[in-house]
């Protein structure tokens, strides 16, 4: 195992690490096994209405579509595959806590029905199809009970035969269910009683739904001594060499302002799973790295019990991944984060699959998106990765890079090709790439959990904002450029609209265009709501490290700026 004399080890071995959901192998089985499955739309079971949105229909479902997609995985440079075991329940066939499909028969459409509200569906018919969906999709786990796989073991196998560290990620308070804490399939019993979950984590009644936040509270024994059976049975029955502990479905642990004491008794639980991991590694003679994935905001995650700073610096917890909730983060203080956790504790830069909740649209599709996925952008990946490891992050690590190919819009793919030596600092600079800032937005970002970010904001006449941003240097002979658009509404007209960047003299010439810097897939342009001013300036004023946007309302009226976004581009590399 890595140690003080030797800091940050783990990142020379597990530099490019791609975390998967449960159901990362079942969402497309059209891609991973289109022997068996095709795109078709079903007819709804109950009301005959055709379903509208194609799923797939097949089967069944075999583990070849498991070792197809590990085999592109490592083929797309992935050195270690860190596979999610559960949400509140478990999703493998657990023998010590209850699963997912626990007291299901193949066809059972009232197993599903209590799920519906919970995905917002309410209207009858609405629900009748959501049921023939689900449950299509669910009878795909059944296909491997059925046939006696255990899919979770069976991930390991696939990476054994192609050289991927397996790794498995466990979600330490998923509440998927939460919308009807009762009547869904997702929840346990434990969950579903009032005295085992927390009580005061929601505290703005307006700020999410109060019941997102009411969660399992871990300062109740039955609560911990639960979810240390299903790590146990993780660690000691699979076949894994590494464990993150995921904080981040949900970060809810204990009651907010947690005592020292209550502290002290998760630092003690945490020490527990240490030992676990530790026991497993001198039975394997193999390393078993331990870690979290978890929010930045670690004094915040303190007061609810999770202290971070103490669990890297006492070598309780190797690495840890700060992550954004939905959308990957833009500003992540990697810096900083080094600064408080100490040199011996590895720190991944973990992309999302959401840019932010900027809506962009897609003229030859008729088709507009709130957020974009940046797994279709090799420009964004290029420049979130970037932005992570100039700031001092050790390695990659990936999160819903997958989630792009669930919506089945032609053309916005999850490309693989973009994984490979992405944590290559050396190999980013001189590539095209796609900067830009994180956005509030509801649902996407999740206070108090998450950095606040800097963007929408309103300026007033004749005010000014500085907006800062990780980004590379680049090389000097590389004939690039940079592109800043700032994104306003589409009523604003300022009268001028200087921008400067990293402190030069501030310019006020632009091209007002509603196309995006580069495209996201088949996205490629802003939505009426919205329009951008692009500002060309020399490449060469990008620092290594922090860069400083500067923008002046120049004008009478007050205007809003939605985004900021930036290229890195060849000279002329796009038409406006």
């Amino acid at each position: 195992m890595h140690n003080a004399d030797n800091p940050r080890r783990l990142s020379a071995c597990h530099r490019n690490v791609f975390n998967a959901d449960t159901c990362v192998f079942f969402y497309n089985p059209e891609k991973w096994q289109p022997e068996d499955f095709k795109l078709q739309r079903i007819v709804d079971a109950q009301s005959g209405i055709l379903d509208p949105a194609a799923v797939p229909v097949g089967g069944p479902f075999k583990p070849i579509a498991i070792h197809r997609y590990v085999d592109l995985l490592a083929d797309s440079g992935i050195d270690t595959f860190l596979i999610n075991a559960n949400a509140c329940r478990a999703w493998y066939p657990s023998k010590v806590i209850p699963t997912i499909l626990d007291g299901y028969a193949r066809g059972d459409r009232e197993y599903f029905r209590g799920h519906a509200i919970c995905q917002g569906v309410t209207e009858p018919a609405a629900v009748e199809r959501f049921i023939d969906r689900l449950m299509t999709f669910m009878n795909l786990y059944q296909d491997l009970l059925d046939a006696g796989v255990d899919w979770l073991a069976e991930t390991t196998k696939a990476c054994r035969r192609r050289g991927i560290a397996p790794w498995v990620s466990i979600r330490m308070n998923d509440f998927h269910g939460h919308k009807n804490i009762e009547g869904s399939f997702f929840n346990t019993d434990q969950l579903k009683d009032p005295a085992m979950r927390l009580k005061h984590s929601a505290y703005s009644p307006t700020m999410y739904e109060p019941g997102y936040r009411t969660a399992l509270n871990y300062e109740k024994a039955e609560v911990r001594a639960q979810m240390l059976a299903q790590i146990k049975e993780i660690v000691e029955d699979y076949d894994f060499e590494g464990l993150e502990l995921d904080w981040w479905r949900q970060p809810l642990c204990c009651e907010p302002n947690a005592t020292p004491e209550t502290v002290a008794m998760m630092t003690d639980w945490f020490r527990e799973v240490r030992a676990l991991t530790q026991r497993r590694a001198v039975e394997t003679g193999r390393p078993y790295p331990f870690g979290m994935r978890i929010p930045s905001q670690i004094d915040t995650l303190k007061s609810i019990g999770i202290d971070i700073e103490t669990l890297c610096r006492e070598g309780v917890i190797d690495f840890v991944g700060p992550s954004g909730f939905w959308c990957t983060t833009w500003e992540m203080p990697h810096d900083e984060l080094r600064r408080r956790l100490g040199e011996r504790v590895t720190i991944y830069g973990v992309i999302e699959d959401g840019a932010n909740p900027l809506p962009t649209r897609s003229p030859t599709l008729n088709h507009e998106q709130g957020v974009r996925y940046i797994s279709s952008s090799h420009e964004m990946l290029r420049a979130n990765a970037a932005g992570k490891l100039v700031l001092g992050a050790d390695a990659i690590e990936w999160f819903n890079f997958y989630c792009t190919d669930q919506g089945r819009v032609p053309g916005l793919i999850s490309e693989y090709t973009a994984l490979r030596d992405i944590h290559d600092l050396t190999r980013l600079r001189g590539q095209p790439k796609h900067y830009t800032f994180s956005l509030s937005g509801h649902g996407l970002v999740h206070p108090p959990f998450e950095i606040t970010p800097q963007l929408p904001v309103t300026l007033e006449k004749w005010w000014n904002r500085v907006f800062r941003l990780p980004m590379c240097a680049e090389p000097t002979d590389a004939d690039l450029e940079l592109v800043i658009q700032i994104v306003l509404r589409a009523g604003d007209r300022p009268e001028a609209l200087p921008v400067a960047f990293n402190g030069c003299w501030p310019k006020t010439a632009h091209v007002t265009t509603d196309e995006l810097l580069f495209p996201c897939g088949p996205l490629t342009h802003l939505t009426a709501a919205h329009r951008g001013c692009n500002y060309h300036f020399p490449a060469s004023l990008i620092r290594d490290g922090w860069n400083e946007v500067t923008v002046e309302n120049g004008g009478e009226q007050p205007i809003t700026i939605a985004a900021i976004e930036l290229a890195v581009r060849k000279r002329g590399g796009s038409a406006e």
